[in-house]
């Protein structure tokens, strides 16, 4: 049985190394037959490859500048780009207590929606002082220009003396000044009061909301941002070198990372930033030591984004997003 197994076995290796050496055979032949038919002799081989592969060179070479001819010149494109928005910032005018707030993070606000209430009893108070101070006021003005109108009267008969006359004509003055002051203390206070309350600004998301209940604030501390989702744009940091041909009102075709290619934004070009970024920094470069080395620098362009596309495809601040300006129309 071993050596019937064994006979089996190298029968099987020879027909194997047949079938190899029938392939290769027949793969020479195909490779004579291409030659030939090309004229082509097996000696001249190396040369006929490295002229296929001149003209593969020659073609990809052609079609890259075709492509940058007709396409590739009037486009700039960059992926240094992200949303942003023109946040509200939400401050008190008044400081306080806070008593209330309302809404927290991501929560969507309309425009007067009630955001923080600030305790409002000094407001009260004083307004009820002010008030009263302002009818006392007005009874004062009362009746200083009754005497200063009874003095008048009299002067025709020579009933008063003319400095009778000019003292109850001060006094009136002097009251009406009073008045005046006093009625602006009253709105003054009236504002005040209704500086309490706190609305939102403009429709939105509710961002970095810092305030907490019983927080005593100052007028000017930051409670909270506001975000605007229907209206935002990009800044898109394009190389210095790419702007030769960027004008405004050009068109622009957006994609978000956030949502991929499938989703494109329409837009176009509303300004060019004044300075590169570098030029505002806290600490600017100092080119004019000795060592130093040239980078090519990047200038803020700003493109408006399209309400009713946002509606459809919301985006938040500071997404990266994919710019391609049309500069097709570029007017020297």
């Amino acid at each position: 049985m071993a050596r019937a197994r064994a006979i089996l076995d190298v029968a099987r290796v020879k027909t194997l190394s047949g079938l190899i050496l029938l392939l290769a055979s027949r793969k020479n032949l195909m490779k004579n037959k291409l030659f030939d038919s090309l004229k082509i002799n097996p000696e001249n081989k190396r040369k006929f490859w490295f002229t296929l592969l001149g003209s593969c060179i020659t073609l990809v070479v052609f079609v890259f500048f075709a492509y940058y001819i007709f396409i590739g010149s009037k486009h700039v494109t960059t992926d240094n780009a992200y949303v942003g928005a023109e946040i509200a910032q939400v401050t008190p005018s008044i400081g306080g207590i806070v008593k209330a707030i309302h809404y927290k993070d991501t929560d969507v606000v309309k425009t007067g929606d009630v955001l923080v209430n600030i305790d409002d009893t000094d407001a009260r108070l004083a307004l009820a002082r002010t008030k009263a101070d302002l009818s006392k006021a007005q009874a004062d003005l009362d009746r200083t220009k009754l005497i200063s109108d009874r003095r008048q009267a009299l002067t025709k008969s020579g009933s008063v003396s003319a400095e009778e006359v000019s003292n109850a004509k001060n006094a009136f003055k002097s009251a009406q000044a009073v008045f005046d002051a006093t009625q602006v203390s009253f709105e003054q206070a009236q504002v005040d009061l209704d500086r309490a309350t706190i609305n939102s600004p403009i429709d939105g998301v509710i961002a970095k909301r810092q305030v907490q209940l019983g927080q005593r604030v100052q007028p000017g501390t930051a409670l909270m941002s506001v975000v605007p989702m229907q209206i935002m744009h990009v800044n898109a940091n394009f190389k210095e070198v790419q702007l030769r041909k960027v004008q405004i009102g050009q068109p622009v075709e957006l994609t978000a990372d956030f949502y991929g290619s499938s989703v494109i934004y329409h837009g176009k070009v509303v300004g060019i930033a004044g300075g590169t970024g570098s030029a505002f920094a806290i600490i600017p470069a100092q080119n004019a030591t000795g060592n130093w080395i040239k980078v090519v620098q990047r200038l803020p362009v700003r493109i408006e984004l399209d309400p009713e596309e946002l509606k459809l495809h919301p985006l938040q601040v500071g997404l990266s997003m994919q710019v391609d300006i049309d500069v097709s129309d570029y007017k020297k």
